[in-house]
């Protein structure tokens, strides 16, 4: 079966990003806006296969000294936050987590919009959309 090409850039955190993103006070518009300067060209670190670091910068605070996170990307067409991490307690990930992520991502990032649905209908991910407007 061919994957079909998604309109626009889609955005997900998987279920253990979420706890993360949650406990480290990460709002979805905070994770849409990385999202945003990810496909617009600014990335922090891109680890290859498909796999990227970005910092996330939090309400009242810098980017410097906060959150990490892992994040498999196609540009323009799919984002997924898969694992986040503070700064203070990991300086970096290891050879073979990165393997990992980069095997994730040739999974995850060539599914195609039914699979991707069945993912969101099992909880496996959520959708992030973008901020409502005032």
């Amino acid at each position: 079966m061919k994957p079909t090409v998604l309109k626009r850039l889609a955005v997900y955190k998987t279920k253990p990003f979420a706890r993360f993103a949650h406990k480290a006070r990460i709002s979805d518009s905070e994770l849409w806006e990385t999202a945003w300067l990810a496909n617009s060209g600014v990335i922090d670190a891109d680890l290859g296969g498909g796999v990227i670091k970005q910092r996330i910068a939090r309400a009242g605070e810098g980017k410097s000294g906060g959150s990490r996170a892992i994040i498999l990307f196609r540009f323009k067409t799919r984002l997924v936050f898969v694992h986040g991490f503070e700064k203070k307690d990991l300086g970096d990930i290891k050879r073979n987590e990165l393997e990992a992520f980069r095997e994730l991502a040739d999974v995850i990032l060539g599914y195609n919009e039914a699979e991707i649905a069945n993912s969101v209908t099992e909880g496996a991910l959520i959708q992030i959309g973008p901020p409502m407007e005032n």
